[in-house]
């Protein structure tokens, strides 16, 4: 990958880059390809660490501190609803105070901090609970002491904590390293979140095969030390990229402004719009170019708080004027919410992949020979075709269709999401049919009751895995890229933050629905729950359909919402990319057209 060098390189870059001090930086010295490569490089052991733990979680919790199946998957789910909703947090601390940079280095210590108390958590004889006696069953097993549950869960809601102040912001970070304002800039960072989701699926794909077998065939000491130690390296590599990067000025605190902009609207309801918008309060062009920020001009969209920007005839308090500016980043914010509420529905089916999905393998034979397949391996399908399938997108799917609709990105951001939630129900119709044979092998064979292990291979359920990775290659990257790319440029940390918090809506959201699902469909005399930790006499086929239903509801809302939805435009100036098949190929040149465009 190329740094994007090119006339002009020498100069300033012009959407307010800056390095640590505050000093504007040299296009040709920092940022580009030659600084992501260290970002890209610290994310790549980052999601082998994190997926080290959390794609083996349910059976850890199951068969080493061992709780049931339906509590195991509701702590997996309520422990990953927590990491991605924390990223909220660092946010606003980044973009109020501290910067992403100094906010990400900070989370990166308490991060690491949560990886050495877990790895000792199952690296210490007296921190783990006494094995089950004769092999099994749940009268056998010992529960986990309230000292063994409290280091080990104490590790993984310390992850939690360190993961809010990284993740919101190393992909912002990553982003920050392409100027907008810079036309072959721009036309990279249309290709760098395909390309930082490759990296971190590469990482996963590493976490559910090598470390999830040395969890369950080598020791967990084994299997938690070396995405432990990954961790450390991850972060020495990002420290020495130090001088390349760019850096960004916090703009101060959205949710304040946000706030400051609906109660102002308010305080004045009563006071009429101006018949002209230029009437409306806002500060010369040069205060916000001195601040390396961007001005936004007034839309007539929820009008209503235009009113913030009025200027009173009558003395009010001076927390009440807003600017316009102020004023349509918190329109773009209120903008996103609708379809941040039809995010979290389909985080909550991705949420399956690492709980109940991976109990169903513990069910099936997973011999290859001699050697066993860890059922959490299976994981790594999802990845391997998340993987394949950003690579043909990237490279041939967006080239091609580009030609037709003159979209920089081929199709807009909201159809690739609508196409991946599309792909996510017809993956649940499958797993539903699939697990309905399953269930029907254990009743025609005698081996319900006891719940033991179907001769039946655990590659049945590739297929849901398989389907999974395609959906997601189209719902998790549009979904990271879109909140992003709709934020407002002074919020963009808080709307990475927004997408992440999705996907811990999304798993608190299934923990809600397993329980609700237990209680309900257990709640009469001799009826067996659609899920039991008994896979065998549950209904896991039925919970799936519902999950599937839920999902075709929530896609009709989404699209719904999509057809109302207008795209930001960038406040000077948007890129108008015509590439042709052989240009991305390295065949030609790329035309680039700027063009002055209003705030929309």
């Amino acid at each position: 990958m190329e740094n994007g060098a090119g006339a002009g390189d020498d100069e300033y870059t012009r959407d307010g880059s800056v390095d640590l001090r505050g000093n504007p930086v040299l296009r040709s010295k920092r940022g580009g390809w030659k600084a992501c490569s260290f970002i890209v490089v610290y994310e790549l052991f980052e999601r082998m660490a994190y997926y080290g733990i959390a794609s083996n979680l349910v059976i850890y919790l199951t068969e080493k501190l061992h709780q049931g199946t339906v509590e195991a998957a509701n702590n997996v789910t309520n422990w990953s609803g927590t990491v991605f909703i924390t990223p909220l947090i660092g946010a606003v601390v980044a973009d109020a105070w501290l910067g992403r940079y100094w906010t990400f280095v900070a989370g990166s210590a308490v991060y690491l901090m949560g990886m050495l108390l877990l790895t000792l958590a199952v690296s210490v004889p007296a921190l783990k609970p006494p094995p089950c006696d004769g092999g099994g069953g749940g009268a056998a097993c010992p529960r986990a002491s309230a000292l063994q549950l409290g280091v080990y869960f104490g590790g993984l809601y310390t992850i939690a904590l360190g993961h809010g102040g990284t993740k919101p912001n190393i992909s912002t970070i990553g982003a920050d390293q392409f100027d907008d304002f810079h036309p072959p800039e721009k036309l990279h960072k249309l290709s760098f979140f395909n390309w930082w989701m490759f990296t971190i699926f590469l990482g996963i794909l590493f976490s559910t095969t090598v470390l999830v077998y040395l969890q369950d065939n080598v020791s967990w000491t084994v299997g938690y030390g070396i995405p432990t130690l990954g961790l450390m390296i991850s972060v020495a590599v990002f420290l020495a990229g130090t001088p390349l990067y760019r850096h960004k000025v916090p703009q101060g605190s959205p949710l304040a402004t946000m706030g400051r902009v609906v109660a102002a609207a308010v305080w004045k309801w009563r006071v009429p719009l101006p018949a002209d918008s230029k009437e409306l309060h806002e500060l010369e062009l040069e205060h916000y170019t001195s601040r390396r920020g961007f001005r936004m001009d007034a839309t007539v969209s929820m009008a209503f708080l235009n009113k913030a920007a009025v200027k009173p005839a009558a003395r009010l308090p001076g927390w009440t004027l807003c600017t316009v500016t102020q004023v349509e980043e918190t329109k773009q914010i209120v903008k996103l919410v609708p379809l941040l509420a039809t995010m979290v529905v389909p985080c909550t089916l991705v949420a399956q992949a690492g709980t109940l999905f991976v109990k169903q393998g513990v069910t099936l034979d997973r011999r290859i020979g001699k050697f066993h397949v860890p059922p959490a391996s299976l994981g790594a399908f999802v990845t391997a075709t998340m993987l394949v399938c950003i690579v043909l997108y990237d490279r041939f799917l967006v080239p091609a269709v580009r030609r037709r609709t003159k979209n920089p990105r081929g199709i807009t951001l909201l159809q690739r999401i609508s196409l991946g939630m599309l792909l996510q129900i017809v993956t649940m119709v499958v797993t539903s049919v699939v697990e309905s044979r399953r269930l029907g092998y254990a009743r025609r064979h005698g081996l319900v009751a006891g719940g033991g292990q179907l001769p039946v291979t655990i590659f049945i359920l590739l297929p849901q895995f398989v389907l999974l990775g395609v959906a997601d290659a189209f719902l998790v990257v549009g979904q990271i890229e879109f909140f992003y790319d709709q934020a407002p440029e002074s919020m963009k940390s808080l709307g990475t933050a927004m997408s992440l918090t999705a996907y811990g809506a999304g798993n608190l959201l299934s923990s809600a629905i397993l329980a609700a699902v237990e209680r309900v469909t257990g709640g009469g005399k001799g009826r067996t729950p659609w899920v039991t930790n008994n896979l065998n006499a549950s209904r896991l086929d039925y919970y799936y359909a519902f999950l599937a239903t839920l999902a075709a509801a929530n896609l009709l809302a989404f699209v719904v919402l999509s057809c109302k939805y207008s795209y930001r435009v960038e406040s000077t100036e948007t890129i108008d990319v015509d590439v042709a098949m052989d240009d991305v190929q390295g065949g030609g040149v790329a035309r680039v057209k700027s063009e002055a465009a209003p705030m929309a």
